[in-house]
């Protein structure tokens, strides 16, 4: 059985790791999802800004048309392309900040809550022509950067588009008193990108909701699969303790009934009848036998009652007199065993009102117990003290008791797993009642013990 347990558990581990990677997977792929459908939704609202805005569409030809007069100079061979790609740096600058009000006035006006950066970076100008083109500026080939906008970092800018602008474009001039027209085709590439700041914030924050329904949904399997193997391991518990206690009451019952049956069966011979003397005897031992089987029944029935149910009928005794006559009873009716039973009295108070029947059983469980779990040489400690509290310490030299076992001393039926403890005979029920009379009382008990060190049960019952 433990071993299906254990298997069930690594089953449900694994399952859940499982899930884990499973939950994991959809919440990932959830976010990236949401992640690609917000920027795709505002490289709409950015493309929309930059194709229908007057105010911008007119600084951007303000710098086409102060770029394509130095792009003639250069033809004309009036300038070099140095020459053209630092006028054009020098224009972009002269009207860069007014491009960047005009851009955010104009996200204010699309109602975009969010702070946004963009910036149109120039990538390459090329004139073109038939036998070779003329390579004005590539990005790649020049640490050069020349953007109209807002400065972005490389690792936050997202791409928004790719922008190619073609023409051709004739111009004349006199040279030299000489008329000469020029004509060429122009490539000017730019890439758009922008800087959402917080995005992955408004992403999370659209995906709160669904992290939180995974959340819990994953909180309950887990606390689904807690309860559910917990429950298990109770239950086998609670099974195991009940055949234990049905494989005890067995054993117990079976002599006083094999007695019995034995006892029955001569009184039924003739030979037996006519002795009177054998049938008082054999009636004797059916008498015993009864009583017996009389003191099992009530023992189980008595010791199976909660604290609730017990009906103390309390009276004033004198703390020292009365414990020391219970030790001295008990001593008495030890004589299989060597028993030194050492005492000591720290007494304050001198009187307390107890149900004596009731106390003195629970005190005789402990104390039999070390008899029990003892040697033949047994040594028992009993300390008393009474300042606010009465507190009664039992010690023994016994066997001890494990960590794991200490705290199920106390439950109905339980008997510890040592093979030395199975070796003795009870019902598991001494304890348990024990700890019902002294919360009737409405004190506690407490187990100190380690294994081979002995036992020491603490009994405390306040004087109100």
């Amino acid at each position: 059985m433990k071993r299906k347990i254990n298997l069930l558990i690594i089953a449900s581990i694994l399952g859940l790791i499982a899930l884990s990677i499973i939950q994991g997977y959809l919440v990932n792929n959830t976010y990236k999802l949401k992640k690609k459908a917000f920027i795709t939704e505002t490289r709409r609202s950015i493309s929309q800004i930059d194709d229908f805005s007057p105010a911008l569409d007119s600084l951007s030809d303000f710098w086409q048309e102060n770029f394509l007069n130095t792009l003639v100079d250069y033809k004309y061979g009036l300038a070099k392309k140095a020459d053209v790609v630092n006028g054009l740096e020098l224009v972009i600058d002269s009207i860069n900040d007014t491009y960047r009000e005009e851009y955010q006035k104009e996200l204010v006006k699309n109602n975009i809550p969010y702070g946004i950066k963009f910036h149109k970076k120039v990538k390459a100008i090329v004139l073109l022509d038939s036998l070779q083109n003329d390579t004005i500026f590539d990005i790649d080939k020049t640490p050069k950067r020349i953007y109209l906008g807002d400065p972005i970092p490389e690792e936050n800018a997202l791409g928004v588009s790719t922008t190619l602008w073609q023409t051709d474009h004739t111009s004349s001039k006199i040279i030299n008193g000489e008329n000469r027209e020029i004509v060429f085709y122009l490539m000017f590439q730019t890439q758009d990108k922008m800087d959402i700041d917080g995005w992955k914030k408004i992403v999370f924050k659209q995906m709160l909701g669904l992290l939180l329904l995974s959340f819990l949904i994953f909180s309950i399997v887990i606390g689904l699969l807690y309860y559910s193997i917990k429950s298990l391991i109770s239950q086998k518990k609670i099974a195991d303790i009940k055949t234990d206690f049905v494989n005890n009451i067995t054993h117990e019952l079976k002599t006083p009934l094999a007695t019995l049956t034995l006892a029955t069966k001569m009184l039924q011979k003739d030979e037996i009848k006519q002795q009177p003397q054998l049938v008082d005897n054999t009636i004797n031992t059916i008498e015993r036998q009864n009583k017996r089987l009389q003191k099992l029944i009530d023992q189980v029935l008595s010791n199976s009652l909660g604290y609730k149910e017990i009906q103390l009928n309390r009276e004033s005794v004198n703390i020292e007199a009365y414990l020391n006559t219970v030790l001295d009873d008990f001593q008495l009716s030890i004589t299989s065993k060597d028993i030194t039973l050492n005492r000591k009295f720290y007494i304050s108070k001198k009187t307390i009102n107890i149900d004596k029947f009731y106390t003195t059983t629970a005190l005789l469980n402990i104390l039999e117990n070390a008899v029990k779990y003892a040697g033949e040489s047994i040594v028992v400690d009993c300390t008393v003290e009474s300042n606010s509290e009465l507190k009664v310490a039992i010690k023994d030299n016994g066997i001890g008791i494990s960590d794991k076992d200490k705290k199920h001393v106390f439950d109905k039926f339980f008997r510890a797993g040592n093979k030395e403890i199975h070796n003795v005979k009870g019902l598991g029920l001494g304890l348990y009642y024990t700890n019902q009379i002294i919360k009737a009382h409405n004190g506690n008990i407490a187990v100190e013990s380690k294994e081979g060190k002995g036992t020491t049960f603490i009994l405390t019952i306040p004087f109100n």
